[in-house]
């Protein structure tokens, strides 16, 4: 069984795409030595750490909104 859910974290943000796209940018910013935002990840790998602060709540995306036409 995976951890984090991918059920639970789709809970967290409107689509899959915003999902793999926020679990980027995080895990890239844990890379180059960001401070992590949970204090005991269950794993070691950047992208791991990310989807636990996102299943977490301590990540949020932030919606765009579209022009008005």
């Amino acid at each position: 069984m995976l951890y984090p859910p991918v059920d639970e974290l789709l809970k967290k943000v409107d689509s899959k795409f915003t999902l793999v796209n926020l679990t980027l940018r995080r895990a890239h910013q844990l890379n180059n030595k960001a401070p992590r935002l949970i204090d005991h990840p269950r794993g070691s790998k950047p992208v791991t750490i990310a989807l636990e602060e996102i299943l977490q709540g301590k990540i949020k995306a932030k919606q765009l909104k579209k022009p008005a036409a």
